[in-house]
């Protein structure tokens, strides 16, 4: 055991099954492949054999192919996979904490994988995990690809140290075996038990989580993020929040959507009393103590114990629209009511607050586009250039909230939050 309490140096990881679940791409990839050579397979579960091993191999051993046939195939595969293939993957919920933890206790990580080395890299780095890697090892060529336990020396020759090579089919353990290193089992990817066992790793992992406990030798996790996204209404926040969730998610993080005021049964409850058109004559102090009461359980019930567990939370306003609108949209000022939420928040405050900020014409016609809109929805446009203002104040001020320009079509906001997060996660 080292200086950090880890039973070993190197972690090598395969890459398909093991941090990423890839079947998708590679089998929408296999039977367009396999369409170009005029021998189309419809049945998805005869090519799962297909995630993982070299496709070489796979295309001889499964389905009787020549050699010279097989790289041809290969060929048409690599033509679809780099356009579109490598993004229809999804990383495994959990991988990223567990990688996390072991590069703070100061483990080298690697990875082996007989995925040819331009997709591995961009697998990697599309989906965020190639600043965790020491080393890649990936074939630049077929006869690379054939040999797994070649790829798993490569690093061997750089990283020295007690080394476990971590995989989820019976040719992962078996180069692992072959360097003299030991090799545990993913079942939770595309292997069965059986193939493993018969392999002879030195453990089974059914799970992420069981992963990680083994490799790092503690159920401790590394704590998680907490984001807002904050804007005048009909900004794009529910949208945006959407989208971020579900490319978080790919990411392999466990994410907890949220809103305020809301996000908990009391909270709820505050909201309609905050929030219905039936709700007549309440003072903007009123309103600043209801939705810091509301906070206040929300932070203690939902967004603490999810980052605390390693979760990202993606909450729909938080204490910052409490400071634009009632703060200077009621005209309570921004130092009150960050008084007012002083206790309500607990010191829990996002690791990034986005400030989607969008022409206030362009929000008023979302508004209206609103069958069914709020007490608060319903405020004039004056009101709202006073929030907005509000806003733009408080990013000037402190520099907790990162201003987003939220016009144009979704997907173009959406790049532009991506980017206000790097750093964070």
């Amino acid at each position: 055991m080292n200086k950090s309490g880890l039973e070993y140096d190197v972690y090598i990881f395969d890459l398909d099954g093991t941090l990423t679940e890839s079947e998708p791409g590679i089998i929408n990839s296999v039977q367009y492949a396999l369409e170009k050579m005029n021998a189309p397979v419809s049945d998805r579960q005869l090519l799962r054999p297909f995630v993982g091993p070299p496709l070489v191999y796979s295309f001889v051993n499964t389905l009787h192919m020549t050699e010279d046939e097989a790289m041809r195939t290969v060929r048409f595969f690599q033509e679809r996979y780099r356009r579109a293939g490598y993004l229809e993957n999804s990383v495994y919920t959990g991988i990223p904490n567990m990688l996390r933890k072991l590069k703070a206790l100061g483990a080298h990580l690697a990875v082996a994988t007989a995925k040819p080395k331009e997709f591995a890299e961009k697998v990697l780095a599309a989906f965020g995990l190639d600043g965790y890697f020491d080393i890649v090892a990936a074939p630049m060529d077929e006869d690379e690809a054939k040999s797994k336990e070649r790829l798993v020396r490569k690093v061997l020759a750089v990283e020295s140290g007690r080394a476990v090579m971590v995989g989820d089919r019976d040719l992962d353990i078996l180069a692992a075996k072959a360097c003299g290193i030991d090799a545990i089992g993913a079942l939770y990817g595309y292997g069965t038990r059986e193939e493993l066992e018969s392999a002879g790793p030195v453990a089974i992992c059914e799970t992420v989580g069981e992963l990680t406990k083994l490799l790092t030798g503690s159920d401790e996790v590394m704590p998680g993020a907490f984001i807002s996204l904050e804007g005048c209404d009909g900004c794009g926040k529910s949208t945006q929040g959407k989208m971020l969730a579900q490319w978080l998610e790919t990411r392999g993080y466990e994410v907890v959507r949220t809103r305020e005021p809301g996000g908990c049964d009391v909270a709820e409850r505050v909201r309609e009393i905050l929030l219905s058109p039936d709700t007549k004559g309440m003072t903007g102090i009123c309103e600043a103590y209801l939705f810091a009461a509301a906070r206040s359980q929300h932070v203690r019930e939902v967004i603490k114990p999810a980052v605390e567990r390693g979760a990202v939370v993606v909450c729909d306003r938080f204490v910052h629209s409490s400071i634009a609108y009632q703060g200077a949209g009621r005209g309570l000022g921004i130092d009150a009511v960050r008084e007012i939420n002083a206790i309500a928040v607990d010191g829990c405050l996002p690791d990034v607050a986005i400030w989607l900020d969008v022409d206030p014409a362009l929000a008023l016609e979302r508004r209206f586009a609103n069958n069914n809109p709020d007490r608060i929805e319903r405020e004039n446009a004056g009101f709202m250039n006073v929030v907005r203002e509000g806003y733009a104040k408080i990013a000037a001020m402190d520099g907790t909230l990162t201003r987003v320009d939220a016009s144009g079509e979704p997907e173009e906001v959406f790049q532009r939050v991506v980017g206000a997060l790097k750093g964070i996660l």
